[in-house]
């Protein structure tokens, strides 16, 4: 089976080249993937397959674009070690690493959290929630640490699926942001959707995308000689959305310490000198932390909320930090 979508070309998009096209019509796929695909042959106009993606489309023409399935690979399990916080014979939660990739994707194939899974679990993962991701309901990017629930079979994935699409589940994240938010605790209300320009980032946009509200409060600031630092906050999602903390805090101008692709929309000032700005400059991830976790046991119908401590390098940021604490 493959996914087959039309694009009509109109006076304003006429003279276009045709990856151009496709890639401003199709935003969930990449302009390099769009042009394998023409390449490939599975770009077609009047029945005709048009192989090059310099093609400059004409007025009228209607584009056919058949997007074959990708093919499944079987994750292999892998004996890699897991913080359990909690498991029982429907569920288990982790507290992920920073740099473990959730599931495996182009370029990740091995080391992810669903080949750790695979291994602990054995054959009860198998096919739940797809092959591709077994048991996993939702996720946190790669260089984001905190915690993670995922359901050993079919009931428990249907049952915390339905929770995180109603959003009626309780994630709270720390992170340590650049400045000082204003107001100091607040609410965030924007839609994200893709970028329009950058296909890698996210963005807060007036038009489309999916509904996304983030709270945030300010937990602690530190400033030097009255210029801004950072500011620890906690943020509790009533939606989650691809990057939905990173992107709101660089919407209201507040990124996250160490974010490498939101991050330069809050540039230090000129003005924070020596071992501050060192501390700022040189943290290697987005300092976010998904610190806490609340759902209703899919089985027994029991509320449950787990909490897990600071990473060490959290730890250590607020640490070099704690001198400039006001």
């Amino acid at each position: 089976m493959s996914d087959t979508m039309k694009i009509s070309v109109n006076t304003e998009t006429a003279g276009m080249r045709l990856d151009k096209l496709l890639a401003n019509a199709l935003p969930d796929l990449s302009r390099s993937r769009l042009k394998a695909l023409i390449k490939e042959g599975y770009v077609s106009a009047t029945e005709k397959p048009i192989n090059s993606p310099s093609y400059s489309v004409k007025p009228g023409e209607v584009f056919t674009v058949a997007v074959p399935e990708p093919e499944e690979a079987e994750p292999t399990p892998e004996n890699i070690p897991l913080d359990i916080i909690f498991e029982d014979e429907h569920l288990i939660v982790v507290n992920k690493p920073a740099g473990m990739v959730v599931h495996p994707a182009a370029g990740n194939l091995t080391g992810t959290l669903v080949n750790a899974l695979l291994y602990h679990c054995g054959n009860s993962l198998s096919g739940i929630g797809g092959v591709k991701r077994p048991g996993i309901v939702h996720r946190i990017d790669k260089e984001t640490s905190g915690l993670l629930v995922v359901a050993k079979h079919d009931k428990a994935h249907h049952g915390l699926a339905e929770q995180f699409a109603a959003h009626t589940t309780e994630r709270k994240y720390i992170a340590v942001c650049k400045g000082l938010p204003n107001p100091y605790s607040g609410k965030i209300v924007g839609n994200i959707a893709r970028h329009p320009v950058d296909r890698k980032r996210m963005a807060v946009t007036e038009r489309g995308g999916k509904w996304a509200t983030t709270h945030y409060r300010s937990i602690a600031s530190f400033s030097q000689a009255g210029v801004p630092l950072a500011t620890e906050i906690e943020c509790q999602l009533e939606t989650g959305r691809t990057h939905q903390v990173r992107v709101h805090m660089a919407h209201i101008g507040n990124p996250l310490i160490g974010d490498p692709v939101y991050g330069s929309s809050g540039k230090l000032s000129s003005r924070i000198k020596g071992p501050a700005r060192t501390i700022l400059q040189s943290f290697k991830r987005q300092a976010l932390h998904a610190k806490s976790l609340g759902f209703t046991h899919p089985i027994s119908g029991i509320p449950f909320n787990f909490e897990c401590e600071y990473p060490y390098d959290i730890k250590e940021l607020l640490k070099a930090l704690e001198p400039y604490r006001v």
